[in-house]
């Protein structure tokens, strides 16, 4: 009750806050690329129920069409803009919409999308038994995703057998562990690396 009420207030409070940069960050993204300003990619949520993300659009329309795994500093599907947003995770902001609406939450496991998730053996499906979230350990401690699968010869079998692993093995770490207080640590521990790096 208390971290849906906490999600309730800090995702109301931080779209009023931050809608002067959602404005700026949607004319530079319209006026960069052809496209809408979001991207809205389905994903699987609590309970292993599917649910639309908001995503600010970083990449060219129509690219998540071959490979779901963005890779390198410099993936050409990627707009000029989109690599400032997706630097400094601005691309994530739009979110604090699914937190309001009760998709997510702020703290808790990334969101996967399905054909993902059909790699999930029984016992690691238990990350669903919370609902997805903003920010998680997974996510500060692979912040550089994108360069280290741009290091390796096959992304998407990396992706696969060794990063979404280890994630995974977070994941069901903080779905057993996770606190209130916890979540607030994590918060600004993600607020962190996105300042320092």
């Amino acid at each position: 009750m208390m971290k849906r009420l906490f999600d309730i207030i800090a995702s109301s409070f931080g779209l009023i806050i931050l809608s002067p940069l959602f404005l700026v960050l949607a004319i530079w993204i319209k006026l960069d690329s052809k496209g809408p300003v979001f991207y809205r990619q389905v994903r699987v949520g609590k309970d292993n129920k599917d649910f639309r993300i908001f995503k600010f659009r970083s990449m060219r329309v129509g690219s998540d069409k071959g490979s779901l795994v963005t890779v390198g500093g410099r993936d050409p599907r990627v707009t000029r803009s989109g690599y400032f947003i997706r630097k400094f995770k601005l691309d994530e902001f739009p979110q604090l919409i699914n937190v309001l609406i009760g998709d997510m939450s702020l703290v808790g496991p990334r969101p996967e999308v399905r054909h993902y998730v059909d790699y999930w053996t029984p016992e690691q499906m238990h990350v669903l038994d919370v609902r997805p979230g903003i920010t998680d350990p997974a996510s500060v401690k692979f912040r550089n995703e994108n360069e280290l699968l741009g290091q390796a010869e096959d992304p998407e079998k990396y992706y696969i057998g060794v990063v979404m692993q280890e994630k995974i093995k977070l994941y069901l770490e903080y779905v057993n562990n996770h606190s209130f207080w916890g979540d607030v640590k994590l918060i600004f521990q993600t607020f962190k690396v996105i300042i320092t790096e």
